[in-house]
């Protein structure tokens, strides 16, 4: 590992980047940055700026930011498989983790580290296989992942006495172990629950999202699907329920091992992963009240209002944090205009897409009337015949790994301590207010 581009760019990475934070923490640690509200306190603290990450940031406008990169540059940029539409997965992961867009040569070279270390482990399969089958799909893949963590090198380092200054090397060897794993993973995890446990073997002239798409039994244009689907569900900051799992527990020191199942218990939550699949449900509900026809624009007008009237939501449609249109939607709908545009799902899609924001502005309750990436991911799924509701966490799960293990291997190469935030009592909150 260590002579490959990937880790020796990195490591110059890592050598210029730290005297950057030694000098933060030691010249300016006393300068505010923020002030912290009751309401932030005491709603899960919401909003308050108290963790740091250079491998994304949320732009209320612009959305999400991969070093600084707006999404459609990343997918403009990245190199792409010949004949593809969608660049390579693993070209994200080098972005993610250096900082810089990855050559062609360099991408290739992490295509090749990810071949030799995807094969799971006779064990893992058989950890699986004596799960109940109607066993989560998450609560699977999170068991497979944490199955493995007796092979972790991180761990192994940590006891044979640790080295701040080298700890990540041996998360950068953990992450390079797990992350190919994780669509073989999900790949068996599917097709035993699914598909009649028949396996398809993984092809070993394909890359990460051509591979999965190829294990599942999906045929072509779905491999661009996986890597679209991967690549924008990467990452998203490190405040959201999963990534910031992964960060926490792995500031304990704990491997990739243990951090990856976290985040991913994390992201098996209702209020965190399962959006896109609640949405999905919502459509074809509207799509049944409307008696499997495509309504007018008035028609779906008068039912969006009805629905807000009666007290509900629109799924789909808002963000706590963007005031735009989320551009991971607008990545999907530009390949549904391709490939899916006389979907009936996608039309209604569509349609929402054009009355919905208008009808929020016009009701001012949303601060943000635009479709977020959960309004189309559910529907692109079921086009392509993945319809197992609860097997789109996992699909999830597989994107946000690569944010979050780019994101605990820079933790370790700048040596963040243990998270340990202060708690209050009510008592003090109070006082606080001054009414006690």
């Amino acid at each position: 590992m260590d002579n490959t581009k990937l880790f020796k760019t990195l490591a110059k990475k890592i050598e210029e980047h730290r005297p950057r934070t030694t000098k933060l923490l030691k010249e300016y640690g006393d300068v505010k940055a923020d002030e912290v509200k009751i309401r932030q306190i005491i709603g899960g603290m919401r909003g308050i700026k108290s963790l740091v990450t250079d491998i994304s940031y949320l732009d209320p406008f612009e959305g999400i930011r991969y070093r600084g990169m707006t999404l459609p540059e990343v997918f403009e940029k990245l190199p792409k498989p010949e004949g593809r539409e969608y660049p390579y997965v693993e070209g994200l992961f080098y972005l993610l983790l250096t900082g810089e867009v990855p050559t062609k040569e360099e991408v290739l070279e992490v295509v090749e580290i990810f071949k030799q270390n995807r094969q799971l482990p006779q064990y893992v399969i058989d950890v699986l296989r004596a799960m109940p089958r109607d066993s989560h799909p998450m609560a699977m893949f999170a068991t497979a992942v944490v199955a493995m963590q007796r092979e972790s090198e991180f761990a192994k380092f940590y006891k044979e006495g640790f080295n701040k200054m080298e700890a990540w090397k041996y998360m950068l060897k953990d992450a390079l172990n797990i992350l190919p794993k994780l669509p073989m993973l999900a790949a068996y995890i599917y097709r035993m629950i699914y598909k009649g446990d028949v396996h398809i073997p993984a092809d070993e002239n394909l890359d990460f999202g051509g591979n999965f798409a190829h294990m599942l039994g999906i045929d072509k244009p779905y491999d661009d699907v996986a890597r679209m689907y991967f690549i924008i569900h990467a990452d998203h900051e490190s405040g959201n329920v999963s990534a910031h799992t992964g960060h926490l527990v792995a500031s304990a020191l704990s491997d990739a091992y243990y951090s990856i199942s976290a985040m991913l218990d994390g992201l098996a939550g209702p209020l965190h992963g399962l959006a896109n699949q609640e949405v999905l449900r919502w459509i074809q509900g509207v799509r049944e009240k409307m008696g499997d026809k495509l309504p007018t624009e008035e028609e779906m007008k008068k039912f969006v209002w009805d629905t807000l009237n009666s007290g509900q939501v629109i799924p789909g449609f808002g963000h706590a944090v963007l005031r735009k249109t989320d551009p991971r939607y607008t990545v999907q709908r530009e390949f549904a205009l391709k490939y899916m545009k006389d979907d009936i799902l996608f039309k209604y899609v569509d349609l929402l897409y054009k009355v919905v924001p208008p009808i929020l502005e016009e009701q001012g309750k949303a601060k943000n009337p635009w479709p977020n990436v959960d309004a189309h991911s559910g529907v692109v799924q079921w086009f392509f015949g993945v319809k197992e509701y609860d097997f789109y966490t996992v699909l999830f799960g597989i994107g946000r790994s690569i944010g979050v293990l780019s994101n605990i291997i820079w933790d370790r190469a700048l040596g963040y301590p243990i998270e340990r935030p202060k708690s209050l009592t009510t008592d003090m909150l109070e006082e606080i207010a001054g009414i006690k």
